[in-house]
C-alpha cells in the first residue's frame, strides 16, 4: 500500500513511520461523515488535532470524489460491499502526514476549472491542491485493484504545529 505513497515523494527513512490508520467506507454519502470521525478520532490519538481542519477538508474531498466518481454505477446502492469499495488510511512520518483514498476505478482523478466558482461542484481536488503541501495519484497493482489518490501535508520536526505569534 504504501510503495506508490513513496513514489514522487523524497525518500522516507522506515524507521521514521509513526502511525498507520485505516479504515474501510461503505458506499454511500454517509461515509463522508464516518471519514471525518475516523480522522478526527486519529489526529487527536497523535495528538495533531490542531490540523483537523486542514486535513478533514481534504479526507471529505478525497472521499467524495471516490464515492461520486470512482465506483460503478449501482454501487451506491449496494451497501454491503464485501469488501467496502472505498477505503482511508491516514500515515504518519516524523514530518508527513498523508491521507490516501483507494477505490476500485482505475481512471486518473480529473481537476475540473478552478477559474468557474459559480460551478456548484467540481471544485474537490482544486481545494486538495489548495489545502494540502502535494497530492498526486497512483494506480494500484497486484492484487490490489484500482488507484490511490493521497495528499500530504508537511509538519514540523516533532509533530507538533507551529502557532503564528499572537495566537
Amino acid at each position: 500500500m504504501l510503495q506508490p505513497l513513496r513514489q514522487g515523494l523524497p525518500p522516507l527513512d522506515p524507521a521514521a513511520v509513526s502511525n498507520a490508520a485505516s479504515c474501510a467506507l461503505p458506499a454511500r454519502y454517509e461515509a463522508v461523515r464516518e471519514a471525518r470521525k475516523f480522522t478526527r478520532r486519529t489526529l487527536e490519538q497523535w495528538e495533531l488535532g490542531d490540523r483537523f481542519d486542514d486535513v478533514c477538508l481534504v479526507v471529505s474531498e478525497l472521499v467524495t470524489n471516490a464515492l461520486r466518481h470512482a465506483l460503478p454505477a449501482g454501487a451506491q446502492r449496494e451497501c454491503d460491499q464485501v469488501p467496502p469499495p472505498v477505503r482511508l488510511h491516514l500515515m504518519r512520518w516524523t514530518e508527513r502526514l498523508v491521507c490516501a483514498v483507494r477505490d476500485p476505478s482505475h481512471d486518473s482523478p480529473v481537476a475540473r476549472d478552478s477559474d468557474d466558482f459559480s460551478a456548484e461542484s467540481g471544485r474537490g481536488l482544486f481545494l486538495v491542491d489548495s489545502f494540502s503541501d502535494s497530492w498526486g495519484w497512483q494506480p494500484l497493482a497486484g492484487a490490489l485493484s484500482g488507484k490511490v489518490v493521497w495528499a500530504l501535508f508537511m509538519l514540523p520536526a516533532g509533530g507538533t504545529v507551529l502557532r503564528a505569534s499572537g495566537e
